[in-house]
């Protein structure tokens, strides 16, 4: 195989290679499949009715219906952070409002809704009761359609709890008084009062019940949204469709999921950028993941231990529960503060953790030093290449040794002509004799794959980038820049194919095309290859990624902007300062020159 078609054949296998990762990173959105309705009356079957677990599903076997939902009492709640109701049928938290997040950043724009009670669309709901487990009947204790009482208490806030009460007529009296702080966190404190004449026993649970997948499901391989949970310090993940596969209902009965924790954890659902989590106190309990097919609902419940009451005695347990936005701060603090263990990785850090939890902690500084996160992200990346500098400098070092030898490489290809292997050991005396080492120019480049991955996953999934600006028309560094190419740049005033749809990557904003004009402006610190094959994939690699890029989040494509340019002026500079001077503007005016093609352009000197 000759030198041009071996170059067309790795020309080739490398965009096979970037077609793949494209399609790998980006996989086309699976079509949702419509569910049947099923009456809200129909029955939750359970597991194993002898387990607490199956007497939690059991205490819905007949499922209320939406005008008793809408009906009942409501106790409201005020925060500074959230707004909304809890239910006294089931003592339920069904409508909270995160006060400070709006959907989007028109004016007007309403605020994220996170929980929504049954018969509204997407129910999703917190629930706390009791199962019962000796010496009390299944209807004695109180379960998620229980009608309370409001006891004490009338609108809930950091400063006044409430607290519900239900009495069951024999013998024992179960309260549950709730509070809340400023931020995101709930606290249950479920009590029996046994005046009866003997003693029982029951076990305290908290549930979350979501009917149907969220609505505005992402389904992006880089993104979890499901179930999340920590048990003893070992963290599961499970997509909505990995919980309905292991889940097996065939109206009769439903397999679960369930772990038996020892020591401490929590569970719940995230989505992109909120999460609701039951967080139980210190010790034992069962973490449960359900599915019910026959009401398309996910459930996942923390079972405590039993807990036994004398004649005339009273027993309390505490859960927390977390409704709120993954703030990096609230959480490290709920974590660090409050002890909920490993809290911190209910943040999606993805596979490379070990560099997107550095990054994101960086960035989060500097956004707080400078108060911008577009001008965070610069300077991020600025420290970024100040740590691989090291690498770099040898990297260009060599670059630039590499151009130094090269008049003694032609030398020796004419010397040796097709003599393949003393051509390979003359070059490899060339690289030894002059310090060498042509694999150097790939280690930058092999350190920035896991810091792009990783800067990447930060921008996407962390809540502090969404809704943040820049200057001027970026408004919001987590999506993709609005501006377009299409009306020049908003000169005209029609309107051009919106993120999402199938066209959008013709619809180039400002940013994009910075990103391919810096990629081929650091192409021209060294002459084009001569080999045509070559010349044409650099020639066209900048303005692939432009494309490709284009439907990035803002910021991450000012992530490569800056990069590529700080990695111009460092090579630039450490190339000079070892006696080489890259001819920039030389091979940008030799690059626009083409020369005319003629039909013997492909023929060998001999004439062949």
């Amino acid at each position: 195989m000759d030198d041009q078609n071996k170059n067309l054949f790795l020309a080739t296998a490398l965009s096979f290679v970037v077609i793949l990762a494209w399609f790998w990173m980006f996989p086309p959105e699976e079509p949702q499949t419509a569910l049947d309705p099923v009456a809200a009356t129909e029955q939750l079957a359970a597991a194993d009715a002898t387990t607490p677990s199956a007497a939690v599903a059991e205490a819905t076997v007949a499922a209320p219906s939406d005008s008793a939902v809408a009906e009942a009492p409501r106790v409201a709640i005020e925060t500074p952070e959230l707004a909304g109701s809890i239910s006294l049928l089931g003592g339920r938290i069904d409508d909270v409002y995160l006060s400070q997040y709006r959907l989007t950043l028109d004016e007007g724009a309403e605020t994220v809704r996170l929980l929504r009670p049954v018969g509204e669309e997407d129910p999703y709901y917190a629930s706390f009761g009791w199962a019962a487990a000796e010496v009390i009947a299944a209807d004695a204790v109180p379960g998620p359609d229980t009608l309370w009482t409001l006891e004490a208490g009338k609108t809930l806030t950091p400063e006044t709890p409430v607290t519900l009460a239900w009495d069951n007529g024999a013998g024992q009296i179960f309260r549950t008084v709730i509070s809340v702080d400023d931020r995101f966190m709930f606290t249950f404190v479920q009590s029996i009062e046994n005046t009866g004449a003997s003693a029982i026993s029951a076990r305290p649970y908290g549930l979350l019940r979501r009917i149907t997948e969220p609505n505005d499901l992402k389904n992006f391989f880089v993104l979890h949204e499901g179930l999340v949970r920590m048990s003893d310090g070992i963290l599961d993940q499970a997509k909505y469709k990995a919980i309905r596969d292991y889940s097996v209902d065939d109206r009769e009965r439903t397999q679960a999921d369930r772990v038996e924790v020892t020591e401490g954890g929590w569970l719940g659902y995230t989505d992109h950028y909120w999460m609701t989590t039951i967080i139980p106190s210190a010790g034992g309990f069962r973490s449960v993941s359900k599915y019910f097919e026959s009401r398309d609902l996910y459930q996942a419940e923390a079972v405590m231990e039993p807990q036994t009451v004398a004649a005339g005695g009273s027993v309390s347990v505490e859960t927390r529960l977390f409704v709120g936005a993954k703030e990096w701060e609230a959480i490290t603090g709920y974590q660090n503060d409050s002890g909920v263990e490993k809290f911190i990785d209910s943040i999606d850090w993805g596979w490379f953790f070990f560099f997107t939890k550095p990054i994101f902690w960086l960035l989060h500084v500097l956004h707080g030093l400078i108060g911008n996160m577009g001008w965070a992200i610069m300077g991020l990346t600025l420290v970024l290449k100040v740590l691989v500098l090291p690498l770099a400098y040898k990297s260009y070092v060599s670059m630039a040794r590499m151009k130094e030898i090269q008049p003694e490489m032609e030398k020796l290809k004419e010397r040796v002509g097709d003599d393949r292997q003393a051509m390979q050991q003359g070059m490899m005396k060339l690289y030894k004799d002059n310090k060498v080492n042509p694999a150097s120019g790939c280690l930058p480049i092999l350190i920035q794959i896991p810091i792009f991955f990783s800067l990447y996953k930060v921008i996407f999934v962390t809540i502090e980038l969404r809704h943040q600006p820049w200057l001027g028309w970026i408004r919001d560094l987590s999506a993709p820049d609005p501006s377009s190419i299409l009306n020049l740049f908003g000169l005209f005033s029609w309107a051009t194919p919106q993120p999402g749809s199938l066209f959008f990557i013709f619809s180039l904003g400002v940013l994009p095309i910075l990103l391919g004009i810096s990629m081929w402006l650091q192409q021209k610190l060294n002459p084009a290859p001569t080999d045509a094959t070559q010349k044409m994939v650099f020639a066209w690699m900048p303005w692939v990624f432009m494309f490709m890029l284009g439907s990035f989040a803002s910021g991450l494509v000012l992530y490569w902007i800056t990069n590529n340019m700080i990695t111009f002026t460092q090579q630039y500079l450490i190339m000079r300062s070892h006696g080489h001077k890259p001819d920039v503007f030389g091979n940008i005016r030799s690059g626009l020159k083409r020369k005319p093609a003629t039909a013997n352009s492909n023929k060998k000197p001999d004439g062949r």
